[in-house]
């Protein structure tokens, strides 16, 4: 494995889950495999999740780790090639991957779109850049696109969770005030295509993904009738792609609530977080025995550290 951006560059999704789960049972079982190796963590956007998780997960493979905030602490960046930087943008993102590469052995990076330009963000700029001036190894720690770890991490408590050799699976569309990105929603519909399951997306009309992340999923209007016998429900807010970047729906009507969830199967709850408390998802869901919420944030470490172990062994092995 050279990069890591989604399931695409991952040759055996249920192999890659057993090593993650492997890691898991023995988190320091391969603790020399990085060492004199450093690991540099670029944030474009916030984190809690993913910083520490990957942090940690580095750290169980022996890697020394740098960190940075590209907003707060970092010169703004200039992308575009051949632009004439006489005004805003302060360092180009050829020198400033090219540096990145003097002092990394791997570089991940956190990214979202701005939701102007579809287009442009989903030609993953600011990761296509970074790989093409700095050489080395990316991790996509949450893109414009998709957000490939927290899906493994799914995948993961998926497989730890599931009682049936293969589940009802369903994604739904939940309200939000502000425009999010389609990037968590886009990967999970995603990894679904590799997991033996029965999966349906549920959302509003005029939310459906791009096709080619949507797969073969059902597509249900009904939330109600799509949680009927599921085995796990996994939520998350996502604006139009068709409509680009837009709110069309705020309907209370679409929040998670444990009558809703009585609807299902087995009660499996799943979010990637954060999650606003009692407006997209009520507490009574949140914090029922079928919440796996922590145990998807528990997984995140050794997703990435399965992902982190796979990259050292290819490249510098």
């Amino acid at each position: 494995m050279k990069h890591f951006l989604s399931a695409l560059d991952v040759d055996n999704v249920s192999t890659l889950v057993d090593e993650a789960l492997a890691l898991k049972a023995a988190p320091w079982s391969h603790e020399n495999l990085g060492r004199r190796r450093t690991l540099g963590l670029v944030f474009f956007n916030p984190s809690l999740r993913t910083r520490l998780s990957t942090q940690k997960a580095a750290q169980q493979l022996g890697m020394n780790i740098l960190s940075i905030n590209v907003g707060l602490e970092g010169w703004t960046l200039e992308m575009e090639d051949g632009a004439m930087m006489n005004a805003g943008k302060t360092e180009h993102i050829k020198e400033a991957a090219g540096v990145l590469a003097q002092y990394c052995d791997i570089i991940a990076v956190r990214c979202f779109p701005e939701l102007k330009d579809r287009d442009y963000d989903y030609q993953e700029t600011v990761l296509q850049k970074i790989i093409k001036y700095s050489g080395r190894p990316v991790i996509s720690l949450e893109s414009a696109t998709f957000h490939p770890l927290q899906s493994l991490a799914d995948v993961m408590t998926i497989r730890e969770v599931s009682r049936v050799k293969k589940p009802k699976i369903v994604l739904s569309w939940a309200p939000h005030f502000k425009a999010l990105p389609q990037a968590v929603a886009n990967s999970f519909a995603q990894w679904m295509q590799y997991v033996d399951c029965d999966f349906t997306i549920t959302h509003p009309e005029g939310y459906e993904l791009h096709p080619e992340m949507a797969g073969n999923a059902k597509i249900v209007y009904d939330q109600r009738k799509a949680f009927e016998g599921a085995d796990f429900i996994y939520v998350k807010n996502w604006s139009s792609y068709s409509h680009y970047g837009q709110i069309l729906s705020e309907d209370p009507g679409w929040k998670i609530t444990a009558e809703k969830m009585a609807l299902t199967a087995t009660g499996n709850f799943m979010h990637c977080l954060p999650v606003r408390r009692n407006f997209k998802v009520e507490d009574a869901v949140l914090d029922s025995p079928g919440s796996l919420v922590l145990q998807q944030a528990h997984n995140r470490v050794y997703s990435a550290q399965a992902v982190l172990k796979r990259i050292l062994e290819s490249q510098y092995g």
